[in-house]
């Protein structure tokens, strides 16, 4: 594990979980956690770790979330356009806002949001309240969102004949 570049990243930890194994003589607990890592500048990733002591399972929640990396396309620390993003039945709108608007977001999406670097957005989480789900659509969202310059390019034009 390379601890050198460790400190620059943001955790947060969305959803803890206590699930126990009925054993004979009693029950086994292992946790799970879910979490988010970001640098706060357009970088963000999740993972989801299990193990039978909390500490172990955010570790492994963050050391996964580590590999699972995306780039958020962002302008004016928001985002480019507005965005549905959907897993499973859990379904996230993003909304660009205007600066000073700061993140109004629920629990997972705000998380999600905050680490990534993110500052002005709007958001609403609509269908499956289950965390899991939320953060994976939120994902699926940021990952659809365009960057300006790529549309522009795609279409052929510069970036001034697209903002005027």
């Amino acid at each position: 594990m390379d601890h050198g570049m460790e400190k620059e990243f943001a955790e947060k930890l969305i959803k803890l979980n206590r699930v126990a194994k009925v054993v004979k003589g009693g029950r086994r607990f292992s946790f799970s956690a879910l979490v988010v890592v970001g640098d706060k500048n357009g970088r963000v990733g999740y993972g989801y770790g299990k193990a039978n002591d909390v500490s172990e399972a955010i570790r492994k929640g963050v050391d996964r979330a580590k590999r699972s990396m995306i780039e958020i396309p962002r302008q004016k620390f928001s985002i480019p356009h507005e965005v549905n993003g959907r897993f499973k039945s859990a379904e996230v709108l993003l909304k660009p806002a205007a600066p000073g608007t700061g993140i109004i977001a629920g629990g997972p999406v705000r998380a999600v949001l905050e680490v990534g670097g993110v500052h002005d957005v709007l958001s609403k989480s609509m269908g499956s309240q289950n965390a899991i789900n939320i953060v994976k659509a939120v994902f699926a969202g940021l990952e659809s969102l365009m960057n300006a310059r790529e549309v522009a390019r795609n279409r052929g034009k510069g970036l001034k004949e697209m903002w005027g």
